[in-house]
């Protein structure tokens, strides 16, 4: 059997989902995790789970409580969706369990995405059985503290309890410098947000994969390239009451740098197709428009323009389709 070189539609995938159509800054991002990555960002995102054993556990998380001061049930779009394309290529290909990390007040919302991508969410014990006997497509869902104390014995008990085999993380917010968790206009939003950050943390400190994706800076797994964060992102450096700037501190074993967060999961699912052989695995524009209208009935917010519809970051729902498709388009010469 020919050995397939994923190298050139790795560089191609790279270079699409970096194009900096929002004007954040993000290929300045790219370039600082592709230096410290040194091959493609998500081929060695894609390589990460390809390496994860059949039926084992993974932790996931996503989500963000967008305007906690006024409802700590409000989530943003981008990133659920994102994150169920993950989920589910890893729940067909490798059988695994993922376990979602959220605030309970998102955990509905969540549900509802995950179950548009095909999954179905079940406590884990329940979940399991369905895992070893084959018949369904998993996903489960708790939620993770709030607050500090709770968050670093959380992270402990948890994975010991489910010994994960890697945590991935999207569009997930992480603390600063200073411990705040900033938005991307520089504003102090950690009220109600579980501190999943302490257990990625937690999972570096045990030698965990982890991979992360990320479009703005503020995001888990943009420790790594904290000083272009810094440098060329808006209030990276510092927020607009002169304190430490948005730059998130968690790192990640693979940081997935995009101009939308969740165009990065969709070529790394694609990827991921790639090398499994199976073209059924990538995210497809059917499925998106299914999910991010789907986002907009649970009340999913399109975090740029303030309001509840199906385009992402400000970006037009059209423009995602057509990423979701060139994605598509770029790794079909894969399975001729």
């Amino acid at each position: 059997m020919t050995r397939i070189d994923f190298s050139p539609f790795d560089t191609r995938l790279d270079a699409l989902v970096s194009l900096d159509v929002g004007g954040r800054g993000v290929e300045h991002l790219y370039r600082a995790a592709l230096s410290r990555q040194g091959c493609s960002l998500v081929g060695a995102a894609a390589d990460a789970l390809a390496a994860i054993p059949e039926k084992a556990n993974v932790f996931v998380t996503t989500g963000s409580v967008s305007r906690a001061w006024i409802s700590p049930s409000i989530g943003e779009n981008d990133g659920p969706a994102g994150l169920a394309a993950i989920v589910r290529a890893l729940s067909i290909a490798k059988k695994t369990l993922c376990i979602t990390f959220v605030e309970e007040t998102l955990m509905e919302s969540t549900s509802a995405i995950l179950t548009t991508a095909g999954l179905t969410v079940l406590p884990y014990e329940q979940a399991k059985i369905a895992q070893d006997d084959g018949s369904l497509a998993v996903v489960c869902i708790e939620p993770f503290p709030i607050d500090d104390a709770a968050a670093a014995k959380a992270s402990t008990a948890l994975i010991e309890k489910y010994k994960p085999a890697l945590f991935f993380s999207t569009e997930r917010v992480g603390r600063n410098v200073d411990g705040i968790y900033c938005s991307m206009r520089g504003i102090d939003y950690g009220m109600g947000r579980a501190r999943i950050d302490f257990l990625f943390d937690e999972a570096i400190e045990r030698k965990i994969p982890t991979v992360a994706v990320g479009d703005g800076g503020n995001e888990i797994g943009m420790g790594v390239v904290a000083e272009a964060v810094q440098k060329h992102v808006k209030f990276g450096d510092k927020r607009p009451d002169g304190s430490a700037g948005i730059a998130a501190v968690t790192g990640a074993d693979v940081l997935v740098t995009a101009a939308c967060s969740n165009w990065g999961c969709y070529a790394i699912a694609g990827a991921f197709a790639a090398r499994m052989g199976k073209a059924s695995l990538a995210h497809t524009p059917a499925l998106e428009e299914a999910l991010l209208r789907r986002g907009v009935d649970v009340g999913l917010i399109n975090s740029v323009a303030n309001i509840v519809d199906p385009h992402v970051d400000g970006i037009p729902l059209a423009t995602h389709l057509a990423v979701v498709q060139l994605i598509s388009t770029i790794i079909s010469p894969v399975f001729k």
